[in-house]
């Protein structure tokens, strides 16, 4: 397939941020006086919008609720979880290979803004991406189909020309909306499974995969 541009979610996908994201959620809990589950139990948590995991978590739809939760999950992982954050190995150079073929890349997560692109900077790899979206704190584009029309428009891409990778439904179900290829990762917290049950085109096991499935002829 030829593709201009490369849209890569954050979570799972570019970065492992579990311990940050699950330590941040069992603090938000306890403090709402719940007992928070295990970390492992908490990674199929991780990719939907921060209102859906609370609501889910917490089984309710108060939206006062939910805006306490949120409010004490972002207490937190704005100073200590935001850095609780590994890059996968093998990214920066997968990157490097997809520019070097002409690719545009682009970040595209339903993170608030204002945290990815510390996380992005915090890791090098701010020359490596041509923009970074992310969703406002008052939750505007937090569901993927939304940020993804959001760059087409911004940044004048025709959805032919145009790859979403992510670890989760939800990337593949925003790409599928808007006509857009999509590929799913296994090395972060989705399953294939559920990659191909919503619409994956492609199947990446490793960001190695994911020139290869890109580049022609490679």
């Amino acid at each position: 397939m030829t593709n201009d541009a490369i849209l890569f979610d954050l979570d799972g996908t570019l970065t492992d941020s579990k311990p940050g994201i699950t330590r941040s959620l069992q603090y938000a809990l306890s403090e709402l006086g719940y007992t928070p589950p295990d970390a492992d139990e908490l990674s199929w948590y991780i990719g939907p919008p921060i209102t859906e995991t609370f609501s889910l978590l917490l089984k309710t739809s108060d939206e006062k609720l939910l805006a306490q939760a949120i409010s004490l999950y972002c207490d937190r992982f704005s100073t200590i979880g935001l850095f609780e954050n590994f890059l996968y190995p093998q990214i920066p150079q997968t990157l490097k290979t997809l520019r070097a073929y002409g690719y545009q890349t682009f970040v595209a997560t339903s993170k608030p803004y204002v945290y990815t692109i510390r996380i992005i900077e915090h890791f090098g790899l701010s020359s490596l991406f041509d923009g970074v979206y992310g969703s406002e704190l008052d939750g505007t584009r937090t569901v993927k189909g939304d940020l993804i029309e959001h760059i087409l428009l911004t940044e004048n891409l025709s959805p032919s020309t145009v790859v979403m990778i992510g670890d989760r439904k939800y990337d593949m179900i925003g790409a599928k909306q808007h006509q857009v290829t999509a590929i799913g990762v296994t090395y972060g917290y989705g399953t294939e499974e559920e990659l191909k049950t919503h619409g994956a085109d492609w199947i990446a096991h490793s960001p190695e995969d994911i020139p290869k499935l890109t580049i022609p002829n490679l």
